[in-house]
């Protein structure tokens, strides 16, 4: 895999859209709220997009207009702030899928999201652990938890998941922007935790 492939990954499936696109890969996998309407679920979608990828980004362009900020966030301890924000953006979004109460699996999703953003800021201010992945891990654990709960079988959606994440941390590893330990470290993390609060809370 070429670098100009393996940045052009990196940017369809950073960390900000990984909801979004999660949410939308969840309306076309076959469980019981793809029967939402259309009215419905754009409104999910817009909260998603809002809470966890345009109010993230103005964050952190607020945060870049410090010369001391590295935009790049090539050391874990810049990742710190923007880390800080986006789990209260998140839980706000928690707080507004919340009120589509016979659905609250979408509150549980931002919720889980927020304590996976926590668990990696924790460990951001001594390593540098892979947000790529903690997120693609975190989507792949929802489809298999639910899956597993609700039983039913998206077989090409659980087969698309598994494809990204190993493309994902391909991608990562080409670009050198971690190591093994680090892509495995954020995988688990990600993963782990969105599918232990989907499949037994």
């Amino acid at each position: 895999m070429s670098e100009k492939i393996s940045k052009i990954i990196s940017y369809i499936f950073h960390p900000v859209l990984i909801p979004t696109l999660g949410f939308l890969l969840l309306f076309n996998s076959g469980f019981y709220f793809s029967l939402l309407t259309w009215d419905a679920k754009r409104f999910v979608l817009l909260v998603v997009l809002l809470t966890t990828a345009l109010l993230p980004i103005i964050s952190v362009g607020i945060l870049s207009l410090n010369p001391k900020f590295n935009i790049a966030m090539e050391q874990s301890k810049d990742r710190i702030l923007p880390l800080l924000s986006s789990s209260v953006f998140y839980y706000l979004g928690s707080v507004l899928l919340g009120r589509m109460r016979a659905f609250p699996i979408f509150k549980l999703f931002l919720m889980a999201s927020v304590l996976v953003i926590i668990i990696v800021l924790l460990v951001s201010f001594k390593w540098k652990i892979s947000n790529h992945m903690a997120a693609v891990g975190g989507m792949t654990g929802t489809i298999f938890a639910l899956s597993f709960r609700t039983g039913v079988n998206p077989v090409w959606s659980l087969l698309f998941v598994v494809l990204v994440s190993g493309v994902v941390g391909t991608a990562r590893l080409v670009l050198k922007k971690h190591n093994l330990k680090q892509i495995v470290a954020g995988y688990a993390v990600g993963f782990a935790t969105l599918y232990g609060v989907i499949y037994f809370i």
